[in-house]
Protein backbone atom coordinates (compact mmCIF):
# COMPACT_ATOMS: atom_id res chain seq x y z
CA UNK A 1 0.00 0.00 0.00
CA UNK A 2 1.32 3.82 -0.83
CA UNK A 3 0.48 7.04 0.80
CA UNK A 4 -1.18 9.84 -1.08
CA UNK A 5 1.72 12.37 -1.80
CA UNK A 6 -0.53 14.73 -2.65
CA UNK A 7 -3.72 15.69 -4.70
CA UNK A 8 -4.83 16.68 -8.30
CA UNK A 9 -5.56 20.68 -8.62
CA UNK A 10 -6.22 20.55 -12.68
CA UNK A 11 -6.43 18.75 -15.49
CA UNK A 12 -5.60 20.57 -18.66
CA UNK A 13 -5.28 19.90 -22.44
CA UNK A 14 -4.62 21.80 -25.21
CA UNK A 15 -6.81 20.64 -28.20
CA UNK A 16 -4.93 22.54 -31.08
CA UNK A 17 -1.14 22.92 -29.95
CA UNK A 18 -0.52 26.50 -29.48
CA UNK A 19 -3.61 27.54 -28.42
CA UNK A 20 -5.97 28.15 -25.25
CA UNK A 21 -6.22 25.70 -22.63
CA UNK A 22 -9.08 23.59 -21.78
CA UNK A 23 -9.47 22.36 -18.02
CA UNK A 24 -11.46 20.20 -17.11
CA UNK A 25 -13.25 18.37 -14.29
CA UNK A 26 -12.70 14.80 -15.45
CA UNK A 27 -11.05 13.14 -17.73
CA UNK A 28 -9.83 9.48 -19.67
CA UNK A 29 -5.97 8.88 -19.44
CA UNK A 30 -5.47 6.70 -22.07
CA UNK A 31 -2.17 5.22 -23.16
CA UNK A 32 -1.80 7.82 -25.50
CA UNK A 33 -2.60 10.49 -23.49
CA UNK A 34 -5.81 12.54 -22.74
CA UNK A 35 -8.75 12.17 -25.99
CA UNK A 36 -8.31 15.41 -27.96
CA UNK A 37 -5.51 16.35 -26.24
CA UNK A 38 -2.99 18.02 -28.65
CA UNK A 39 -4.92 16.57 -31.74
CA UNK A 40 -4.33 19.45 -34.07
CA UNK A 41 -1.82 21.68 -35.18
CA UNK A 42 -0.47 24.43 -36.96
CA UNK A 43 2.12 24.08 -39.61
CA UNK A 44 4.02 26.35 -41.77
CA UNK A 45 4.21 26.66 -45.95
CA UNK A 46 7.57 24.32 -44.84
CA UNK A 47 5.47 21.80 -43.30
CA UNK A 48 7.28 22.61 -39.91
CA UNK A 49 5.42 22.76 -36.67
CA UNK A 50 4.44 26.45 -36.21
CA UNK A 51 3.98 27.39 -32.55
CA UNK A 52 3.61 30.08 -29.68
CA UNK A 53 7.28 30.96 -30.27
CA UNK A 54 6.44 32.35 -33.41
CA UNK A 55 3.23 33.91 -32.66
CA UNK A 56 2.13 33.90 -29.35
CA UNK A 57 -0.94 35.81 -29.31
CA UNK A 58 -2.25 32.00 -30.85
CA UNK A 59 -2.59 31.39 -26.89
CA UNK A 60 -5.91 34.18 -26.87
CA UNK A 61 -7.72 32.07 -29.15
CA UNK A 62 -10.08 29.42 -27.06
CA UNK A 63 -10.94 26.06 -28.54
CA UNK A 64 -13.86 24.05 -28.23
CA UNK A 65 -13.34 20.14 -29.72
CA UNK A 66 -15.67 17.50 -29.78
CA UNK A 67 -13.78 14.21 -30.32
CA UNK A 68 -17.20 12.58 -30.62
CA UNK A 69 -18.01 14.12 -33.46
CA UNK A 70 -14.68 15.89 -34.75
CA UNK A 71 -16.32 19.43 -34.08
CA UNK A 72 -13.72 22.06 -33.98
CA UNK A 73 -14.92 26.02 -32.43
CA UNK A 74 -12.02 28.96 -32.58
CA UNK A 75 -13.36 31.87 -30.47
CA UNK A 76 -10.50 34.82 -31.64
CA UNK A 77 -9.94 37.85 -29.02
CA UNK A 78 -12.42 40.00 -31.17
CA UNK A 79 -15.90 37.45 -30.45
CA UNK A 80 -15.68 36.16 -33.84
CA UNK A 81 -16.26 32.42 -33.58
CA UNK A 82 -15.55 29.77 -36.44
CA UNK A 83 -16.90 26.86 -36.18
CA UNK A 84 -17.43 23.52 -38.10
CA UNK A 85 -16.48 19.93 -38.99
CA UNK A 86 -13.03 18.70 -39.14
CA UNK A 87 -12.83 17.00 -42.64
CA UNK A 88 -9.48 15.14 -43.05
CA UNK A 89 -7.77 15.14 -46.36
CA UNK A 90 -4.24 14.16 -47.27
CA UNK A 91 -1.80 12.21 -45.27
CA UNK A 92 1.32 14.20 -44.77
CA UNK A 93 3.88 14.18 -42.57
CA UNK A 94 5.57 17.76 -41.41
CA UNK A 95 8.50 17.80 -39.52
CA UNK A 96 8.03 18.83 -35.37
CA UNK A 97 11.36 19.03 -33.36
CA UNK A 98 13.36 17.97 -36.38
CA UNK A 99 11.56 14.69 -37.03
CA UNK A 100 8.32 13.98 -38.97
CA UNK A 101 5.07 13.06 -37.90
CA UNK A 102 2.09 11.21 -38.75
CA UNK A 103 -0.86 13.78 -39.92
CA UNK A 104 -3.70 14.97 -42.36
CA UNK A 105 -4.87 17.86 -43.54
CA UNK A 106 -7.92 19.48 -42.29
CA UNK A 107 -10.29 21.11 -44.83
CA UNK A 108 -12.45 23.95 -43.81
CA UNK A 109 -12.25 27.69 -43.31
CA UNK A 110 -9.06 27.32 -40.79
CA UNK A 111 -6.25 27.99 -43.13
CA UNK A 112 -8.03 31.25 -43.88
CA UNK A 113 -9.25 32.84 -40.66
CA UNK A 114 -5.49 31.74 -38.56
CA UNK A 115 -3.35 32.72 -41.70
CA UNK A 116 -5.25 36.43 -41.50
CA UNK A 117 -4.69 36.49 -37.78
CA UNK A 118 -0.98 36.38 -37.82
CA UNK A 119 -0.02 37.25 -40.91
CA UNK A 120 1.89 34.67 -42.06
CA UNK A 121 0.25 31.52 -44.45
CA UNK A 122 -0.67 28.54 -42.02
CA UNK A 123 -2.16 25.25 -42.70
CA UNK A 124 -4.60 22.89 -39.54
CA UNK A 125 -3.44 19.43 -39.12
CA UNK A 126 -5.14 16.56 -37.45
CA UNK A 127 -2.16 14.43 -35.82
CA UNK A 128 -2.54 11.26 -35.15
CA UNK A 129 -2.88 10.13 -31.75
CA UNK A 130 -0.31 10.33 -29.17
CA UNK A 131 1.74 12.63 -31.85
CA UNK A 132 0.55 15.96 -30.82
CA UNK A 133 2.73 15.86 -27.74
CA UNK A 134 6.30 17.49 -27.85
CA UNK A 135 7.71 13.85 -26.20
CA UNK A 136 5.28 11.92 -27.85
CA UNK A 137 2.45 10.36 -25.70
CA UNK A 138 3.00 11.82 -22.65
CA UNK A 139 1.43 13.42 -19.74
CA UNK A 140 3.04 16.16 -17.73
CA UNK A 141 2.74 16.75 -13.86
CA UNK A 142 3.61 20.19 -12.02
CA UNK A 143 3.46 20.62 -7.96
CA UNK A 144 1.15 24.10 -8.11
CA UNK A 145 3.32 25.35 -5.27
CA UNK A 146 6.08 25.53 -8.08
CA UNK A 147 3.95 28.43 -8.90
CA UNK A 148 4.23 30.19 -6.16
CA UNK A 149 7.77 29.71 -5.78
CA UNK A 150 8.69 31.08 -9.29
CA UNK A 151 6.86 33.93 -8.86
CA UNK A 152 8.88 34.90 -5.54
CA UNK A 153 11.91 34.63 -7.06
CA UNK A 154 10.84 37.08 -9.67
CA UNK A 155 9.41 39.34 -6.86
CA UNK A 156 5.75 38.66 -7.73
CA UNK A 157 3.29 38.55 -4.85
CA UNK A 158 0.62 36.29 -6.49
CA UNK A 159 1.67 32.40 -8.40
CA UNK A 160 2.21 32.78 -12.32
CA UNK A 161 -0.45 32.10 -13.76
CA UNK A 162 -0.73 27.98 -14.16
CA UNK A 163 -1.50 28.05 -18.09
CA UNK A 164 2.20 29.78 -18.92
CA UNK A 165 3.34 26.58 -18.21
CA UNK A 166 0.65 24.14 -20.32
CA UNK A 167 1.10 20.85 -17.85
CA UNK A 168 -1.48 18.02 -18.47
CA UNK A 169 -1.52 17.85 -14.10
CA UNK A 170 -1.15 20.15 -11.09
CA UNK A 171 -0.30 18.40 -8.18
CA UNK A 172 -1.40 20.34 -4.94
CA UNK A 173 -0.33 19.33 -0.94
CA UNK A 174 3.28 18.62 -1.99
CA UNK A 175 6.52 21.24 -1.96
CA UNK A 176 7.45 23.20 -5.38
CA UNK A 177 8.98 20.86 -7.19
CA UNK A 178 8.53 17.68 -5.58
CA UNK A 179 8.05 16.14 -8.86
CA UNK A 180 11.80 16.52 -8.96
CA UNK A 181 12.06 13.97 -6.98
CA UNK A 182 9.48 11.41 -8.84
CA UNK A 183 12.04 10.88 -11.62
CA UNK A 184 12.20 7.18 -12.30
CA UNK A 185 9.57 6.13 -10.44
CA UNK A 186 5.84 5.46 -11.15
CA UNK A 187 2.89 7.56 -10.11
CA UNK A 188 -0.94 7.01 -9.55
CA UNK A 189 -3.03 9.35 -10.08
CA UNK A 190 -6.54 8.81 -10.03
CA UNK A 191 -6.74 5.88 -11.51
CA UNK A 192 -4.03 5.86 -13.63
CA UNK A 193 -0.45 4.93 -13.49
CA UNK A 194 2.12 7.08 -15.25
CA UNK A 195 6.10 6.53 -14.93
CA UNK A 196 7.92 10.02 -14.50
CA UNK A 197 10.69 9.73 -17.13
CA UNK A 198 12.21 13.56 -17.07
CA UNK A 199 12.18 17.15 -16.56
CA UNK A 200 10.33 19.35 -18.54
CA UNK A 201 13.08 22.14 -20.29
CA UNK A 202 11.49 25.53 -20.93
CA UNK A 203 11.48 27.57 -23.75
CA UNK A 204 10.37 31.43 -24.53
CA UNK A 205 6.25 31.05 -24.51
CA UNK A 206 6.68 30.30 -20.54
CA UNK A 207 7.33 34.17 -20.51
CA UNK A 208 3.92 35.04 -22.42
CA UNK A 209 1.07 36.46 -20.48
CA UNK A 210 -1.54 33.80 -21.56
CA UNK A 211 -4.45 36.66 -21.60
CA UNK A 212 -1.96 38.54 -24.34
CA UNK A 213 0.55 36.50 -25.57
CA UNK A 214 3.10 38.95 -25.15
CA UNK A 215 6.00 38.80 -22.80
CA UNK A 216 5.27 40.00 -19.57
CA UNK A 217 7.45 37.60 -16.86
CA UNK A 218 11.26 36.88 -16.96
CA UNK A 219 10.87 32.96 -16.74
CA UNK A 220 13.99 31.71 -18.53
CA UNK A 221 16.42 34.53 -16.67
CA UNK A 222 15.01 33.48 -13.27
CA UNK A 223 14.61 29.79 -13.23
CA UNK A 224 18.55 29.80 -14.63
CA UNK A 225 19.31 31.61 -11.91
CA UNK A 226 17.34 29.74 -9.11
CA UNK A 227 17.60 26.03 -11.23
CA UNK A 228 20.43 26.26 -13.76
CA UNK A 229 22.75 24.67 -12.02
CA UNK A 230 20.58 21.41 -11.05
CA UNK A 231 21.59 18.47 -12.55
CA UNK A 232 18.58 17.60 -15.11
CA UNK A 233 17.46 15.79 -18.10
CA UNK A 234 16.53 18.96 -19.68
CA UNK A 235 18.04 22.80 -19.48
CA UNK A 236 15.76 25.03 -17.10
CA UNK A 237 13.38 22.41 -15.78
CA UNK A 238 10.05 23.25 -14.78
CA UNK A 239 7.92 20.43 -14.38
CA UNK A 240 8.09 16.66 -15.52
CA UNK A 241 6.81 14.66 -18.13
CA UNK A 242 5.70 10.89 -18.22
CA UNK A 243 4.53 7.74 -19.97
CA UNK A 244 1.57 6.14 -19.76
CA UNK A 245 1.79 2.66 -18.13
CA UNK A 246 -1.95 2.24 -17.30
CA UNK A 247 -5.12 3.76 -18.51
CA UNK A 248 -7.53 5.11 -16.05
CA UNK A 249 -10.26 7.82 -15.04
CA UNK A 250 -8.84 10.98 -13.62
CA UNK A 251 -10.38 13.72 -11.38
CA UNK A 252 -10.12 16.75 -9.40
CA UNK A 253 -9.44 15.89 -6.18
CA UNK A 254 -8.26 12.38 -6.46
CA UNK A 255 -4.95 11.08 -5.22
CA UNK A 256 -1.66 10.90 -6.09
CA UNK A 257 0.79 8.57 -5.40
CA UNK A 258 4.03 7.47 -5.71
CA UNK A 259 4.37 3.40 -6.03
CA UNK A 260 6.87 1.45 -4.35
Amino acid sequence: MSTPVGRIAWIAIAPVKAMGLVFLDHARLELDGIPGDRRFALIDERDRLFNAKRAGPLATIAVTFEPANGRLALRFPDGVVVDGPTTLGARIAPTFFGEPRPARLVAGPWDAVLSAFTGQPLRLVAMEPGEGADRGPTATLLSSAALASLAAAGGLAEPLDRRRFRMTFGIDRVAAHAEDGWIGRDVRIGGATVRIAGNVGRCAVTTHDPDTGRPSFDTLRILNETRGRLATSEPLPFGVWSEIVVAGAVALGDPVDVLP
